[in-house]
């Protein structure tokens, strides 16, 4: 059946900050220069910032660029932070430590991330971009000369076996003159494009974390509106790269997590189980006291920086945001980046359309970043990061040495690893005792899991796709007891006894909220996750 076809100037995969923010900078720049300039904008969620989750605190300093009279606007968030703690936790004490130049948080606001695309979603729509929910993009397409002309959306309407339901919808041809790809971290059609046009030949393999967060309504004696806490130490041992985030949010909400770098190496380690543990610590346990957990939700996010940040242009298209990968570890922030790389990308297009034979490629939108904090920012911190490699107190001692001796200018950048290659055999590693959930203040994954109040169509085909199904038994499982049991955060993956009696692999599609860790962290890279049909996932209100 033909594809629909309907044309753009400008197209966007992905309604988050980046994305947003692009279609908001190609709709001013095109009317400052008087250019007609349609902007589209495809979101893979139900809604406008149903997928979108992050800690998180904002650096305002692109939002000042984009909307310069933001704070007159009907604003999504009110919650300047008020002071900043930093903790290193040992099992039963909180150590205070100084706080990091990076991680000072004044004239920062606490948001909620997808309030936040909410809010930009409100301010493109109102010039003019045309934004889509619920459409996800799940092909890419290419003309005779291999540039990219635009993307397709799923089809609709097929089951499980693959065959056709009488609802069936055929997805529909975006063409574009550029496509900004802005999926977030490890997005599926970005990560078949650094593959096809060798975009990562001359970067460093990317590096991940997975980051799971809950809100809680705690009581009003342990809340202090704007207060920021970050942890190091427990519950992750000395050779575990991660730490914790306390938000204190309006209305007595706090929002907590825990962070843990996908290069670990213990195949029984569960970030999941980690993030539960974290909550009893005896500095943590007593702000949720007598609280209410109101929503769950995990994310993997890009840690690789500077020295991973891949070819950003092709013919036809361009990647920005987490896409590319423009996270800030040290300043434990990414979202004033992601910002920026869009606002670049969108300046570039706009100043491409007034050229009478334009170029295929954005040439002007990396020079121009190049040129902005976002490089600055990232090559001044890009040893940090792979400091911790060697340990968490090498990592804080080299840290300190970047930060306050050399100031980001060492002669030398370290190196990153694929996450995927870091796993120890199973025989190696000792199995971690992790405690029952109590149901208070520990809980299980389905209980977690129902409070991302996620939808999938139980009846379409599976959206975690195994290149080799053998795998998963054979290598996975004998050798590494099968870690995607627990490095999934929401249960998706069980070694179950088939009808033979043997063992084999269970995907419960249907909770998987987005993540993206299987795709990144499985040790052969056998998982490869795809969109589901559009419109489902979480549905996060307030992450």
């Amino acid at each position: 059946m033909e594809r629909e076809a309907m044309d753009t100037d400008l197209l966007i995969i992905g309604a988050g900050p980046a994305g947003l923010c692009a279609a908001i900078r190609a709709k001013q720049a095109a009317n400052s220069a008087g250019i007609e300039c349609n902007v589209c904008v495809l979101e893979k969620a139900s809604e406008v910032g149903a997928h979108l989750l992050s800690g998180a605190v904002l650096d305002p300093i692109a939002l000042y660029e984009l909307l310069p009279n933001w704070q007159a606007l009907d604003l999504p968030f009110e919650t300047p932070v008020s002071h900043d703690e930093f903790l290193w936790l040992s099992k039963e004490k909180a150590h205070k430590l100084p706080t990091p130049p990076q991680m000072h948080n004044q004239g920062n606001f606490i948001i909620s991330l997808g309030k936040l695309g909410r809010f930009l979603a409100e301010q493109a729509e109102a010039l003019g971009v045309e934004i889509y929910p619920g459409f996800a993009a799940s092909e890419v397409l290419f003309d005779e000369a291999d540039r990219v002309i635009g993307v397709a959306t799923g089809d609709m309407g097929i089951t499980k076996e693959g065959e056709h339901k009488a609802s069936f919808q055929r997805g529909m041809a975006i063409h574009a003159r550029q496509t900004l790809f802005a999926e977030g971290c490890r997005g599926s059609l970005t990560k078949s494009l650094i593959e096809h046009y060798a975009l990562d030949k001359d970067s460093q393999p990317q590096t991940y974390a997975l980051g799971i967060k809950e809100i809680w309504q705690v009581k009003s004696d342990k809340h202090q509106t704007g207060k920021v806490t970050h942890t190091i130490g427990w519950p992750l041992d000395n050779a575990t790269y991660g730490g914790s985030f306390i938000y204190h949010l309006p209305d007595n909400k706090v929002a907590l997590g825990l962070v843990v770098g996908l290069d670990y190496q213990n195949p029984y380690l569960s970030p999941f189980e980690e993030m539960q543990r974290f909550k009893t610590h005896p500095a943590i346990a007593p702000l949720l006291a007598g609280g209410e957990r109101l929503a769950y939700g995990a994310r993997a996010l890009n840690e690789g920086g500077y020295q991973s940040i891949p070819k950003l242009t092709f013919p036809g298209g361009a990647l920005i945001g987490c896409s590319a990968g423009f996270v800030n570890v040290a300043k434990i922030k990414g979202n004033h980046t992601a910002m920026k790389s869009g606002m670049c990308a969108a300046e570039a297009f706009v100043a491409s359309l007034a050229q009478e034979s334009p170029s295929d490629e954005l040439d002007a939108y990396p020079n121009a970043l190049r040129q902005s904090y976002v490089y600055h920012e990232l090559k001044s911190v890009r040893n940090i990061r792979p400091g911790f490699r060697r340990g968490l107190w090498f990592g804080l001692a080299n840290a300190a040495f970047e930060t306050y001796i050399t100031r980001g200018h060492s002669p030398w950048t370290l190196s990153h690893h694929a996450d995927h290659e870091s796993l120890r055999y199973a025989s190696e590693c000792q199995p971690i005792d992790y405690p029952k959930p109590d149901g208070t203040l520990t809980f299980d994954r389905s209980s977690s899991v129902y409070l991302s109040n996620i939808y999938h169509e139980e009846d379409q085909p599976v959206h975690l796709t195994l290149k080799d199904i053998s795998i998963p038994v054979e290598f996975n499982l004998a050798q590494y007891d099968a870690p995607e049991q627990r490095y999934c955060p929401a249960g998706v993956y069980e070694i179950v006894q088939n009808e033979h009696g043997k063992p084999a692999l269970q995907i419960n599609a249907q909770n998987c909220v987005h993540c993206k860790t299987c795709d990144i962290k499985d040790p052969k890279q056998n998982i490869n996750w795809i969109t589901p049909e559009g419109g489902s996932g979480p549905n996060y209100q307030e992450m």
